[in-house]
């Protein structure tokens, strides 16, 4: 469960300056050999500060690490609280990370608590037997993270050591990935120590059903410490209002009138949470335990037909965009200001989605998505799946396993309504069909209650994995990397690529993404590659086929790509991948008129709202 104070919890952030060491002497090894330091990182050699959350590449003026592959270590010392830090059996004491990318190990005071694999998901640990019992004493919180991305992480990637001793240092290696977003690497979210009571809600499920005026909202709580315990439960509206009781693990609660939680645009009143508030109480060694947990609920259904996409009934279109978690000198780190900034470009833009592409986003950026009602395609770090050692054994159970923690964050979000379990894998490749006929299947078992796709830019009669997904997702760049420059082939390109996924699967399509990049401030007339009259008018060739075909079975665009972003230095790359309809900075592009005029006049055509929002009247 995300971390929350209730009455029987706190939490203290341990954002700020750590101190931080890389490994950069000349000749060492790639790959994950443990090493750590059990004495204070000061005393064992020099240290810079690190700002945390962020990530490390950019904050220097070191080039070395601009790139670096490899250990790095984090380590801060904090005081706790003094009631923390008693010996008391009735209180725990937690130790959390947002996301840490990509290898964690984590020693408390020398102690290791945890190891995790995978960059972009919590984990924690349990550190009472360690703090408890030295009031007043410093806790030394000691991180060691590796970024060497193998084979068989999700993402995958492979080190390659450079032999010829004329024109490479010894030992010399790069790291390969398969992916077009810059590696980024550090602690990206926050980290937190908060408690519990020694007995505690340790998980919640919620799932909703409604017809006629009311709702069912199903609920199971697993609670950990003791068998002997009572639970009981109360769902609020957003004035406070109690509209409806429970008790007990599991059970079923039923709500009148429900305010229904509707997207952005399709509804009057986009984003209605209720509260559903947990309240457990258990009896230790004759002392009174409570613990008390509040879970936003957003009453909503999803269903797929072989044309549509429903929301609570009624036919959705996915009018978004891609997005990455990407920022000048911060990298991947959380930034609030940035956060807030985009959620009021995306409705300015009229933006009702989006996916995260490529790797699961902050929770708190999904909180915002649940408040504001952007509909979210939740897509796990399967990006750059292309080699056939990928598909094998060990790198499915690893993948089965990131959605397991996937699905355990995101599984109670309204926003969430389809789970995205890869980008363009190499799903030609035979292997692949047992591989997504697995996953697919695995995490329709997590969860039965959202469709399950995966991003493809296979030829439709070749893709293995297509067959097990529920909603077709495929990315497509005619003019730009087939064809580059020649606008006139996207209509017949693009009606082929409709028609022929279609016939084949009859399921529905969502153009998952497009685009073509953009140098701000370069014009040509007429267009060529790169000014930003090229993206407006590639844009435009798009959107008119797809005003066709949504009258038939196309159910979203999403636009590659929100806002520009930095990638792997290469040839065809300046300073990152520039296809962002927003400049990395967040300035538009005149592409970004030309969508926010296509969106509001989507919106307003499919909306229950009355026509007023005009592309120059509407402000934040």
């Amino acid at each position: 469960l995300q971390p929350r104070d209730t009455p029987s919890r706190e939490r203290k952030e341990l954002g700020g300056v750590w101190s931080f060491r890389a490994d950069l002497s000349p000749g060492r090894d790639a790959g994950f050999a443990q090493r750590w330091y059990r004495e204070p990182l000061r005393e064992t050699g020099p240290v810079i500060d690190m700002p945390v959350p962020s990530s490390f590449n950019d904050i220097t003026q070191d080039p070395s690490l601009e790139n670096y592959i490899g250990w790095v270590w984090y380590e801060k010392e904090v005081l706790l609280p003094l009631r923390w830090q008693q010996d008391s059996p009735s209180t725990r004491v937690v130790l959390r990370f947002g996301s840490a990318h990509y290898y964690s190990i984590v020693w408390v005071n020398g102690v290791q608590v945890v190891e995790h694999e995978g960059g972009h998901l919590p984990f924690e640990a349990d550190i009472s037997s360690i703090v408890q019992g030295s009031p007043g004493t410093l806790c030394r919180i000691t991180v060691a993270l590796n970024n060497t991305l193998t084979p068989h992480t999700l993402p995958p990637g492979s080190i390659q050591y450079m032999s010829d001793k004329a024109r490479y240092p010894k030992n010399y290696f790069v790291q390969n990935t398969k992916f077009d977003f810059f590696n980024y690497a550090g602690i990206h979210r926050p980290v937190v120590l908060y408690t519990t009571p020694s007995v505690y809600i340790d998980d919640i499920t919620v799932t909703t059903t409604s017809s006629d005026n009311v709702a069912m909202v199903q609920y199971q709580v697993s609670v950990v410490g003791s068998t002997d315990y009572s639970l009981s439960l109360r769902l609020c509206d957003r004035e406070g209002k109690v509209v409806a009781t429970g008790d007990g693990p599991e059970g079923e609660l039923k709500v009148l009138n429900p305010n229904l939680w509707w997207p952005y645009l399709m509804h009057e009143n986009p984003g209605y949470l209720y509260s559903l508030e947990v309240q457990m109480q258990a009896r230790v060694q004759g002392a009174l335990l409570e613990d008390v947990y509040t879970l936003p609920v957003g009453i909503r259904t999803v269903h797929v037909t072989s044309t549509q996409f429903l929301i609570n009934g009624r036919p959705f279109y996915f009018h978004g965009v891609n997005k990455h978690e990407d920022a000048d000198i911060r990298g991947k780190g959380l930034d609030w200001p940035l956060i807030v900034k985009d959620f009021n470009l995306l409705r300015w833009l009229g933006a009702n989605s989006f996916r995260t592409s490529h790797y699961p986003y902050a929770e708190e950026i999904m909180d915002l998505c649940d408040t504001y009602g952007i509909v979210v395609i939740d897509e796990c770090p399967g990006v750059g799946i292309k080699l056939p050692e990928s598909f094998g054994n060990k790198s499915l159970q690893h993948h089965l396993a990131v959605m397991e923690e996937l699905i355990r964050r995101d599984k109670n979000r309204p926003s969430v309504v389809m789970w995205s379990v890869a980008n363009e894998p190499a799903s030609e490749l035979p292997p692949a069909a047992f591989y997504f006929k697995t996953l697919i299947a695995h995490t329709k078992a997590l969860d039965p209650s959202r469709p399950v796709t995966f991003v493809t830019d296979a030829n439709y009669a070749l893709d293995h994995g297509a067959p097990y997904v529920d909603v077709i997702c495929v990315n497509s760049y005619f003019s730009w990397y087939h064809d580059p420059g020649h606008l006139e082939v996207i209509p017949l390109q693009l009606t082929a690529q409709f028609e022929n996924w279609y016939k084949t699967y009859q399921k529905p399509i969502i153009q998952s993404e497009y685009g073509a990049d953009s140098v701000p401030g370069l014009h040509s007339d007429p267009p060529l590659m790169f000014t930003e009259e090229y993206q407006k008018a590639m844009l435009r060739e798009y959107h008119s086929v797809f005003d066709k075909k949504r009258k038939e079975y196309v159910i979203g665009e999403l636009i590659w790509n929100f806002a520009d972003f930095m990638t792997n230095q290469g040839t065809t790359r300046v300073l990152g991948n520039k296809k962002g309809i927003f400049t990395r900075q967040r300035q538009p592009k005149a592409a970004a008129f030309v969508l926010r005029d296509r969106y509001w006049k989507i919106a307003n055509e499919s909306s229950c709202l009355p026509p007023v929002i005009t592309s120059h009247s509407f402000c934040l």
